[in-house]
């Protein structure tokens, strides 16, 4: 397909975006293992050798396979079931409490506690609660009570990071993608019970960064902190979650992000609106390298660091976009999502096998450097099934409003 046919509206990119969910859905199906376990797949759908799995994969898989039972699709209430079985019984850590990052392979498992993974533990019972699971409501109550006692910082209105797996402290370090995946969380949680605290405090943690912060960086969102919440552009961790300087792709999560707080908090707010544009314009002006993709990350004053593409960016920025567009639709708006769906198809979907590669070289080939394989179809999913609704938020809701309307048809 060429970028003419990937128009907002058109039945014909509709259609296409179904059907990619479908491959995705059906590939990362092949995942499940007899023991309720997920295996990490490769490029084909084979299985790689079991270690460990990592609580943001069996957390996304829920979320994801929620949003596929909205839509009915074939499965998905067994991914679910599989999932939530996973994080209660392995994940959960029955002596100190809270859930471990990685369990598997003594050796090489990890029982740290992250902000990070648990908050995505809250949007898997979030989403699994909207699709009805038995078991949603008692996870809820779990998780939230450990980011309540252990991360959650009501003094500076924000989620700490990082403890060891006893709860004792190990290092100082605060950062900005925790958080952000905890305004995620705490808006599907919302969303999921009406309880206002989740809303109130993902506002919170909007109001740090997108009201304070990033004006003040040009827009770009520093990565990394120190405990006093001042930044630290020396910082650089693992490359995957903590590289040195901005991350564009998180920009225009958040950017989304900021969009859904305003849409559920009754649309008060027109500086939100500003901001998220501004972070979105911001990271795709920076950040696109024509059609090859996002660069991964960025210095301070917007320019290259890691070249590197991935799939993620691409995704959030079709979410983003589409999400900005269904409020303001303009030609550039429009133009966008022309460019960054043109982009998905050349280079990351593979429409052979399912899902998208993670990662392409310089000549945009699929190699595998950071990631192993296809590690999951949380980002490529959502952003086939944003642009499907009407609505800017409550994903999960407009998805069920379109079956019924498929079925009925």
């Amino acid at each position: 397909m060429t970028s003419e046919d990937f128009g907002h509206d058109t039945a014909e990119h509709r259609d296409w975006l179904r059907r990619d969910a479908a491959r995705q859905l059906a590939f990362f199906r092949q995942s499940l293992r007899s023991d309720g376990g997920f295996d990490l797949l490769d490029h084909r759908g084979g299985r790689l050798p079991y270690l460990v799995q990592e609580i943001h994969t069996t957390t996304r898989l829920v979320h994801s396979y929620a949003l596929a039972n909205a839509l009915g699709a074939a499965g998905a209430g067994d991914m679910i079931d599989a999932g939530m079985d996973f994080i209660w019984r392995r994940h959960r850590d029955g002596r100190h409490g809270g859930y471990c990052w990685s369990v598997g392979d003594t050796q090489h498992a990890d029982g740290t506690k992250l902000a990070y993974g648990h908050v995505f533990v809250l949007l898997a019972g979030a989403s699994a609660r909207m699709a009805g699971h038995p078991d949603a409501d008692r996870l809820i109550a779990d998780v939230t009570e450990v980011i309540d006692t252990r991360f959650w910082d009501e003094d500076r209105g924000l989620l700490r990071d990082e403890f060891r797996q006893d709860w004792t402290v190990f290092s100082q370090y605060r950062g900005m993608n925790a958080n952000m995946h905890g305004v995620e969380a705490m808006l599907a949680a919302y969303e999921a019970t009406g309880q206002a605290e989740y809303l109130t405090r993902a506002g919170r943690i909007l109001d740090f960064f997108v009201g304070q912060v990033a004006p003040r960086h040009g827009w770009r969102l520093p990565e990394h902190y120190t405990s006093e919440w001042k930044v630290d552009p020396a910082y650089e961790g693992n490359p995957m979650f903590r590289p040195r300087g901005s991350t564009p792709g998180h920009s225009l999560e958040l950017g989304r992000l900021v969009i859904q707080h305003w849409d559920l908090s009754g649309r008060r707010d027109d500086n939100a609106l500003l901001g998220a544009r501004n972070l979105i314009d911001t990271a795709l002006a920076d950040a696109w390298q024509g059609d090859g993709g996002l660069a991964y990350t960025l210095d301070s004053g917007g320019q290259v660091l890691r070249a590197d593409r991935y799939w993620w960016p691409v995704a959030e920025g079709i979410g983003a976009i589409s999400t900005l567009h269904k409020l303001e639709p303009s030609p550039g708006t429009d133009a966008w999502y022309r460019r960054l769906w043109a982009c998905a198809t050349t280079l990351f979907v593979d429409e052979e096998h399912g899902g998208w590669y993670p990662e392409i070289d310089a000549a945009g080939r699929p190699v595998s450097r950071q990631f192993s394989g296809k590690p999951d179809l949380y980002h490529a999913l959502q952003a086939d099934l944003i642009p499907l609704v009407s609505g800017v938020s409550r994903l999960y809701e407009g998805l069920g409003s379109l079956a019924r309307i498929s079925a009925r048809d």
